[in-house]
């Protein structure tokens, strides 16, 4: 299975620790690419709507490119630290850019792992789920998980045994 995962986070902390103990348990047999668009350039999609008339996004960065590996995968893991009680902007922007083809990513296996530093019954990981569940509904998405993890620490998940072995668990598990 072709697994895309899309970094919605600028820093190497939580978040990329839940990434790569993700990875280690989907890497047999998958096929994993780490999208990360703090390093991309990709501008704020404008609503022109040119892209329902054409093959994707008018503008001349790494739009297609990347929604291109999205449309292709047979799964997206879709990761953010909170941010001001949502998703991270660099994650919103890959994922309103993903309007120019949102036909050829419909039906398509999804996960949503997002890391906080409050506890998680805040209603911050709430937030961002009912956002994120609003977008698997529309675009009929299979969604395999969602998962929320407090970490206060830069390394409050690498040091936490029970919170690896889960995210491994579900790298291995997803089919």
């Amino acid at each position: 299975m072709r697994i895309v995962i899309i970094d919605g986070s600028a820093r190497k902390g939580n978040t990329l620790t839940a990434i790569n103990t993700f990875i280690k348990g989907a890497s047999e047999g998958n096929q994993i690419e780490v999208i990360h668009p703090e390093k991309l350039h990709i501008a704020p999609c404008k609503g022109c709507g040119a892209c329902q008339c054409h093959k994707g996004c008018v503008d001349k960065d790494d739009t297609n490119e990347t929604i291109d590996k999205i449309a292709a995968a047979d799964m997206i893991l879709f990761t953010t630290p909170v941010y001001w009680w949502g998703m991270t902007a660099q994650l919103k922007l890959v994922i309103d850019k993903c309007y120019c083809r949102g036909m050829q990513i419909k039906e398509k296996k999804v996960g949503l792992i997002v890391v906080g530093g409050a506890p998680v019954d805040n209603v911050q990981y709430e937030l961002i789920w009912k956002q994120f569940k609003c977008m698997a509904e529309y675009l009929s998405w299979n969604v395999l998980f969602h998962e929320s993890y407090s970490a206060m620490g830069k390394d409050d998940i690498a040091k936490d045994e029970e919170i690896l072995k889960k995210l491994e668990a579900l790298g291995k598990n997803v089919k």
